[in-house]
């Protein structure tokens, strides 16, 4: 049981960080006239930048893990 949970933890705060990425950027930057797709609404934002946090995750584990192969 706890083998499953650290396993789960680096994506969980990876895609917590890419979703907070997503509404610092919705917040800051953003989209003024409300045609982006993706900066026009905080939940897509946040949404996308979480589901990039979530591969990144992924791909981080390859590169520090499989690296050396």
């Amino acid at each position: 049981m706890k083998r499953k949970i650290i396993k789960w933890i680096r994506p969980v705060f990876f895609a917590a960080g890419g979703m907070l990425a997503g509404y610092l950027y919705y917040r800051f930057v953003g989209c003024s006239t409300g045609t982006c797709a993706i900066t026009s609404n905080p939940a897509n934002s946040m949404l996308y930048m979480g589901l990039a946090g979530l591969l990144l995750s992924g791909l981080s584990t390859d590169w520090l893990f499989h690296a050396e192969a």
